[in-house]
């Protein structure tokens, strides 16, 4: 298991994942609107990582663009993620 906090941009043209120093950046074209853009976070997130949906879950943030996910994922894929997501 494993936390990681990302800022999302919704309404971006691609998906995207932008690493700055105090957050991952995650750019998504789907809309803020009734949920779209945290479904399509995670859904880009697990075809990223080829993790299934099930195992990512939005656990802080649900309607901010400051969130914190979790990653319920074994030690070696964990070690992958971590790995892509730093600089």
């Amino acid at each position: 298991m494993m936390l990681i906090k990302i800022r999302i941009v919704p309404n971006s043209s691609k998906n995207d994942i932008i690493i700055e120093d105090e957050f991952v950046k995650v750019k998504i074209t789907a809309q803020p609107i009734e949920n779209k853009a945290n479904k399509a976070l995670i859904e880009y997130l697990s075809k990223t990582f080829k993790v299934p949906k099930t195992s990512i879950e939005i656990v802080k943030g649900e309607t901010s663009k400051d969130k914190t996910l979790l990653f319920n994922v074994s030690e070696e894929k964990e070690a992958e993620i971590k790995s892509r997501l730093t600089k």
